[in-house]
């Protein structure tokens, strides 16, 4: 294994503490200092280094946040410490009462003050430090026993795996895994495109995300934390909450140390109430209340808990959201993917300070069991305090004889029928050519983490598809200034900053390419990855299903999408029709020489030192090339324990087979 120089190691240890440093200041701080393609460039950089040389991996290093194979079950996790749940107070009066009791157990001299912060409505999760390395994390579960999922955690990049300054010999703290309420519609949006699960609220998203049995899905998810609370430290004591929270802040722990507050009495605890119930609506993530603790720490010690609520802390909940409102109709859309998803029209009521007059049903299945019918008085809240969603209908106002509400076979949009895949509860518009899904492929495409067209908004994408001046994205690029100028609201100058833009985009990356063709279930991320996997378009048009389900991140459900699509003739001609009209995806970057250079791999079976991730890793890095199925021009197989079908096809071609020991060896003498 090459030795790297000491002018490598230095720069793999600075891009590791830049790199930590930028996900404080994005995830923590909310204050990022670079852009997001700067960003990339240096993990991309520290990717490369750490390929190049694996000896300079390190457990903490940002490349390492996602990885490990999927578990079959969460191991339990026992608390040093008993995690608690707060007692709700539900107007001032319930808050009076609770500090009534509090100083009943306290010396009547004796001075109490409260710091409060917001109460986030996320999932409760436990961070465990040893010598200020994260060591462990676990749910709450019944408060003593919660769930290991420390894999999952270290995946969220507001996490430190490894604290600033000098933090104590061993360091628990409670706090709220959430999503931003922007990240929350994004995330549901997605999802509904796809034909996936789509969520409730952000605390439903997050507590799902952090048990995901695979730690790359829960990667996937948009997932915050914020620090509130110690459970047992070693080496270290504060005196308040408030400097604990201060202290916790220094080591590099997000905390809601910006809208906390120390308040002297209850007064002063109201007036904050009052405060952030209402400047609520610019907070980017949900709260349901504000958290009060005492905030002398030997108080809290001194009145200790009852079974399960600490005596010191309340939470003091706002109103729930909700307004009744009548159902008017119920409306179909069509996306991009030609999902079929009902949307319920409502008498326009306000929910939380904003007009809501609609609210998406998602599929039949919800209809049903909510019981929804065309007349109804139903109740409509804003999941997330963003997404409007209608909580249940009002059967006792319900008007007689309201038929129950049955989703149209046809396509509102085109006409054609509509069909229903095996397993899946959303029916789809089968015709491509259908005009709401040529409009949604093509603001799909359109969009910033796609092809980064400016100037194409949404009402310029009708008018396109109505003239059928646009049957699909690739016919974009034979749009003129002259023939935009023509439509509604265009101006010459208008058109010539769409045509510039639509030149711009032609110099794109092939993950961009990629993300643009709207393939279901490949997303960015994935897009990123099937580009650094096969390094061109073509190679991604001509890979078998099996051929798919070698590569990193794809399963045989991702594999037949990806499949399906290229085996459908219009796809193929859309791509073939980008790359005449001159969309070149820059290609990827020349593999650099080394002592394997030359070699193809093609690895099998089960490795005993090394994951065949790691091994084909290695591989690229001493310059050979690596393959997921045996073709022309692979010279070595690599085969493992329980080797397979490959194992035969190579001794069958008469290509090399070695061992595990034997490719190490190759390594080694290179």
């Amino acid at each position: 294994m090459p030795t790297p120089p000491e002018d490598l190691r230095r720069r793999a240890e600075e891009l590791r503490r830049g790199i930590r440093d930028h996900d404080h200041r994005y995830y923590v701080q909310d204050a990022p200092k670079i852009t997001d393609a700067a960003y990339d460039r240096l993990f991309r950089e520290l990717e490369e280094l750490e390929k190049r040389f694996p000896t300079l991996v390190t457990p903490d290093s940002p490349t390492q946040r996602v990885g490990g194979a999927p578990a079959d079950k969460f191991e339990p996790y026992t608390h040093a410490e008993m995690m608690l749940s707060l007692e709700n107070a539900l107007d001032f009066q319930e808050l009076a009462a609770w500090e009534e009791r509090l100083r009943s157990l306290i010396a009547p001299d004796r001075t109490v003050t409260y710091w409060c912060e917001p109460k986030l409505d996320g999932a409760a999760l436990e961070l465990v430090y040893e010598k200020g390395k994260l060591v462990a994390a676990a749910t709450r579960g019944d408060g003593t026993i919660g769930e290991n999922v420390t894999r999952n955690v270290r995946t969220i990049r507001g996490v430190p795996l490894i604290l600033a300054g000098m933090p104590p010999s061993r360091l628990e703290v409670r706090g709220e895994v959430y999503m931003n309420k922007a990240d929350f519609k994004r995330l549901n949006e997605e999802n509904e495109e796809q034909g996936l699960k789509v969520f409730a609220n952000p605390r439903n998203s997050a507590a799902g995300s952090l048990r995901q049995l695979d730690p790359a899905a829960t990667a996937k998810r948009p997932l915050r934390i914020a620090v509130h609370g110690l459970g047992r430290v070693e080496g270290a004591s504060y005196p308040t909450q408030e400097k604990a929270m201060r202290a916790l802040a220094a080591l590099g722990l997000p905390t809601s140390l910006a809208r906390a507050r120390h308040c002297r009495d209850l007064a002063a605890v109201k007036a904050y109430y009052d405060e952030m119930g209402e400047g609520r609506e610019a907070i980017p993530f949900e709260i349901d209340g504000v958290v009060v603790k005492v905030n002398e720490l030997e108080l809290q010690r001194d009145v200790g808990a009852r079974a399960r609520n600490p005596r010191w802390a309340i939470a003091w909940k706002y109103p729930p959201r909700e307004a009744e409102t009548l159902l008017e109709r119920i409306e179909v859309q069509v996306g991009r993917t030609g999902a079929l998803t009902p949307v319920a029209v409502l008498t326009p009521v306000r929910v939380g300070g904003v007009m809501v007059g609609s609210a998406t049903l998602h599929n039949q299945d919800m209809i049903d069991e909510k019981d929804l019918r065309v007349g109804d008085t139903v109740v409509i809240t804003r999941a997330g305090d963003v997404i409007p969603e209608v909580v249940r209908s009002v059967v006792e106002k319900r008007p007689p004889d309201l038929p129950p509400y049955r989703m149209p076979e046809i396509c509102p949009a085109c006409g054609a029928k509509a069909v229903k895949a095996e397993g899946e509860v959303i029916p789809r518009c089968p015709n491509i050519s259908c005009p709401a899904q040529v409009k949604g492929r093509i603001l799909h495409f359109s969009r910033r983490e796609a092809m980064d067209i400016d100037h194409l908004g949404e009402k310029l994408v009708d008018q396109l598809v109505v003239k059928e001046l646009v049957k699909d994205p690739a016919d974009l690029y034979s749009l003129s200034a002259e023939k935009l100028a023509s439509l509604d609201r265009m101006a010459k100058k208008s058109a010539q900053n769409l045509v510039d833009a639509l030149e711009r985009s032609k110099k794109t990356t092939l993950a961009r390419l990629i993300h643009s063709l709207g393939i279901r279930h490949v997303g960015d991320a994935l897009a990123a990855s099937l580009a650094g996997s096969l390094g061109s378009i073509e190679k991604l048009m001509e890979a078998t299903a099996g051929e798919l389900e070698e590569l990193k991140d794809v399963g045989p459900e991702v594999a037949a999408s990806i499949r399906g699509f290229f085996d459908n003739a219009a796809n193929r001609r859309v791509v073939l029709k980008l790359l005449e009209a001159g969309v070149r995806p820059a290609p990827p970057s020349p593999r650099k020489a080394g002592p394997l250079t030359g070699m193809t791999f093609v690895f099998t079976g089960e490795l005993s030192a090394m994951s065949r991730t790691k091994a084909k890793s290695l591989a690229e890095s001493r310059g050979a090339k690596t393959a997921p199925t045996i073709t022309r021009g692979v010279t070595h197989v690599v085969a493992g324990e329980k080797a397979g079908s490959k194992l035969k096809k190579a001794h069958d071609l008469g290509v090399t087979v070695i061992d595990e020991e034997a490719f190490l060896e190759l390594v080694r003498s290179g």
